[in-house]
This record gives structure tokens, sequence and C-alpha cells, in this order.
């Protein structure tokens, strides 16, 4: 029975766009984590092995939701397969306070050994999808997107990424061999952008690479080198213009740092066209969200 709705949940992870083996090695390491080599102990003392109930995963804030298949495999590993899921939202949905994200009927104890790790990982991405709602909600009208970074919690790139997702942004490179980025310090290890560039290319010709700058000077010699993404470090609004007018559509561009919820809509007005925001990854507050119990005869 385990191994049956295990083989669901892949599935439907890869749907998602994620790689299910790993979201379930995840799940069962949080469970290892919580129970600490032992039982869960005030479970174990009082309530029946055989005790049947509901547990319904209910919002008590405004948001989006996310993590609702980590939820579930969370749910099926700790009730070994003992689990019926009666009611999910889709990833994504917006929801409410009394929303009903996830329902499952199983066994008690094991809901109850679920409940912290599932809601762990449900009121983060759920956190980091609401959040990620606002910025894009904020620079609507815009061609800009909202884009993450890799500044993400170790280990949870991929479903934080997700979340992002979800929450209607863009993702940037997953990995540091997704694509190059040509940052300060390798313009200075190489001795400039031109020939940082140029190594690039020729060990890795079918490779994406991005060059970031900090001075409206060094654009000629990015687009010069090759560059068909331009990341704007640190740039006034007025210098993101400037950028935009220098470059004329030969590049794409990303404004990157010192961007705030209170600034987002004048940067993306300068016509760039993502705004990275590592804030949607490194900052998110976890969205409320509580498990109800139902106890059945």
């Amino acid at each position: 029975m385990l191994n049956t709705i295990l083989d669901s949940i892949k599935t439907e992870a890869g749907s998602l766009g994620l790689a299910g083996e790993h979201l379930i090695q995840l799940a069962s390491a949080t469970l290892a984590e919580d129970l600490g080599g032992g039982v869960d102990t005030t479970s174990v003392a009082t309530i029946a092995p055989d005790q049947v109930s509901v547990a319904n995963f209910v919002s008590r804030a405004d948001g989006v939701a996310a993590g609702i298949i980590v939820a579930k495999a969370v749910m099926a590993l700790a009730c070994n397969g003992d689990v019926e899921f009666v009611e999910t939202l889709s990833e994504g949905s917006l929801i409410k306070p009394g929303t009903t994200i996830l329902s499952a009927r199983g066994n008690s104890q094991g809901l109850l050994l679920a409940e912290r790790s599932a809601l762990n990982f449900l009121c983060h991405l759920s956190g980091i999808a609401t959040v990620t709602n606002h910025w894009v909600t904020a620079i609507a009208g815009t061609k800009a997107k909202i884009r993450d970074t890799r500044k993400t919690t170790p280990g949870l790139r991929e479903l934080e990424k997700f979340a992002v997702r979800m929450g209607g942004g863009t993702n940037h490179r997953f990995s540091l061999s997704d694509a190059a980025m040509i940052k300060d310090n390798h313009v200075i290890a190489a001795g400039g952008i031109a020939p940082a560039f140029k190594r690039i290319r020729n060990k890795f010709p079918d490779l994406a690479i991005e060059v970031e700058v900090d001075h409206i000077d060094q654009l000629a010699e990015a687009l010069a080198a090759g560059a068909d993404l331009i990341l704007l470090d640190n740039m006034s609004v007025e210098e993101c213009t400037e950028a935009v007018h220098f470059v004329a559509g030969r590049a794409r561009l990303e404004a990157s740092g010192g961007i705030s919820f209170d600034t987002a809509l004048a940067y993306a007005k300068t016509g760039v066209d993502f705004l990275a925001i590592g804030a949607l990854t490194h900052s998110a507050p976890n969205l409320d969200i509580g498990l109800d119990l139902m106890m059945e005869s």
C-alpha cells in the first residue's frame, strides 16, 4: 500500500517539475529527524494504534498554497501507507483564512507524527509562494518578471524554487553548472569581462552566460563580449533607465540588489526584463497554517 501511494506521489511530483525520489527522501529524513531515533512518545502513550482520524490542514491567513505534495509524502510515510487523501487543493491555489488546503483520513498516530514535519514544509513553501505573489502583483502591467536567486535553504532549493513558480515568479539558474555568471570576483581573477567571457565560451560553448556589471561603463564591454543577459548590480532606478537606453534591446537586463517592495514598480518601469529578489527565498515568513484533527470512532 505504501509503495503504491509513494509511486503516485512521485508521478504527481514529476508533473509539477519536481524530482519525486528526492522529495520522498526529504520527507523521510525530516520524519527521522523529528523522531530522533525513538518514537512519538505522546501519541504512542495516549492514542490506540488502530485509531482513525481525519486531519485537515487549514489556512489561518490569505496566501498562496505550495508544498501540498510534500505534506502528502510526509503523511504517507508517517502512516506507513494507511492514509487516504480525501481533499486536496492544487498547488498555487489562492487561499483565505478557513480554507482547507489538504484533508487526509488515516491512522491517528501516523497523522500526528506527520503534523509538524508536514506543516514545516507547507507553511514555509506557502510563505515563499505568497511573498512571490505580492512582488508579482506589485509590478503588474510591466514587462518585467520577478526572478529568484540561489539564496536558498541548503537541501531545499528545488522545493523553494518550485514555490516561487507557484507564486507567479520565474527561476534563475538552479546550480552553478546550469549557466555561467561572470561576477566581479571572476572579472578580477580573469583580468576583465572579455577574457572571462572568452574562456567560458571556449570551455563550455553551449552554456548560457550572464555578466554582472556594477558600473554603466561596463555595459559596452559586456555587449562586445557577446553577453545576451546582463545583471545590473546595485544600480539605482536612474542608472537602470540609462542602461536600458544604452543596451537598446541588444541584451536582456536584470536589476539586482537594493530593490525593496516599495521601489519594485519603479525598477520594473525602467524597462529591465527581470528583478532578482533574493528575499523570496531567504526572508519569506511562514504562512500561518494549522492542522485540525477530527477523531473517528
